[in-house]
C-alpha cells in the first residue's frame, strides 16, 4: 500500500502494528542513452510494488533528489546532485516527523552507489540522519540517561529485535552484497541495471538505443534482457522478505 493513498484510521492502525514503512531513497542521474533519468529510484519502487504483493508494507513517496555526485556526469547531462550535508538535514526533518508521529519501523532503501557494502556519501547521510533522530527522540521522551536506566537491562538481549529503540529506522540496500553475487554482478546503466529496470518498468528502457552508447559502463547493456531482470527481481525480493520485518 502507498502511504499517500491511506486514510488516518488505517495509518494509525499500521503504526500500532509496526507495519514496515519504506522510503525509497532515490537520485536523478544520467543513465546513458537507453535508460530514463529516474532509474535509481524506479528500480526501488518497482521492486517494492512486487514486494507489497507478498507481505504487508507501506511505501512512502520516494525522495527523488539525492546525493548523486557528478562521478558519472555533470549537470550538463541532467544529473541532479544534492550535497550530503543539506541532504542529511532535509532527511532528518522528514524522519523526525515520522518518528515523533509514532512510526517505529521505518526502512530507508537505496540503490544508487550500493555495490558491495554501499557505504557512500548518500547512504552514510541516511544512516547519520536515522541515528540522530532516534537518539534525539529517546533523550527527549525518556530523558538523559535513558540507556543507563534499569528499564534497559535487556538491551543487549534485544539488540537485533524491534525492542531495541535504536532500530526505529534502518538503512538498507535494495540488494545486499550477497544478493549481488547471486545475480552475477552490479553495474550502472549496464547489463544488470538495464535488465532490472526492464523487469519492473519496461517502458523506461529502450533496448534499441543501447547501440548508441559509447561510455564504457553502458556498452554492456547490449547483453541485458528482461529474463535476467526477472531473475534479479526474484533474488532481490527473497532478500527483502528476509530483511524487512
Amino acid at each position: 500500500m502507498n502511504l499517500i493513498d491511506m486514510f488516518y484510521k488505517e495509518i494509525e492502525d499500521a503504526k500500532a502494528r509496526r507495519v514496515p514503512l519504506i522510503i525509497p531513497i532515490g537520485t536523478m542521474e544520467y543513465h546513458a542513452a537507453h535508460l530514463s533519468l529516474g532509474t535509481d529510484t524506479m528500480v526501488i519502487t518497482g521492486v517494492l510494488e512486487k514486494l507489497s504483493e507478498r507481505k504487508e508494507i507501506i511505501v512512502a513517496p520516494p525522495i527523488w533528489y539525492g546525493v548523486a555526485s557528478y562521478a558519472v556526469s555533470g549537470p550538463e547531462k541532467n544529473t541532479i546532485h544534492v550535497d550530503s550535508d543539506p541532504y542529511e538535514i532535509y532527511l532528518t526533518e522528514i524522519l523526525k516527523s515520522l518518528v515523533y508521529g509514532g512510526w517505529k519501523n521505518i526502512y530507508l532503501v537505496f540503490h544508487h552507489q550500493s555495490e558491495a557494502d554501499g557505504l557512500m556519501p548518500m547512504s552514510l547521510a541516511c544512516m547519520k540522519a536515522a541515528k540522530k533522530v532516534a537518539l534525539r527522540y529517546l533523550e527527549e521522551t525518556r530523558g538523559h540517561g535513558w540507556w543507563g536506566s534499569n528499564d534497559m537491562q535487556n538491551y543487549y538481549e534485544n539488540l537485533d529485535t524491534d525492542e531495541n529503540p535504536i532500530t526505529f529506522i534502518k538503512t538498507i540496500q535494495l540488494m545486499d552484497n550477497e544478493t549481488q553475487k547471486k545475480i552475477g554482478g552490479f553495474d550502472h546503466a549496464g547489463k544488470y541495471e538495464t535488465s532490472l529496470l526492464s523487469a519492473v518498468y519496461p517502458k523506461n528502457v529502450d533496448f534499441s538505443r543501447t547501440k548508441d552508447n559509447t561510455e564504457w559502463f553502458a556498452i554492456p547493456a547490449k547483453e541485458a534482457s528482461v529474463e535476467l531482470g526477472e531473475m534479479m527481481v526474484e533474488h532481490t525480493l527473497a532478500y527483502l522478505e528476509r530483511t524487512i520485518q
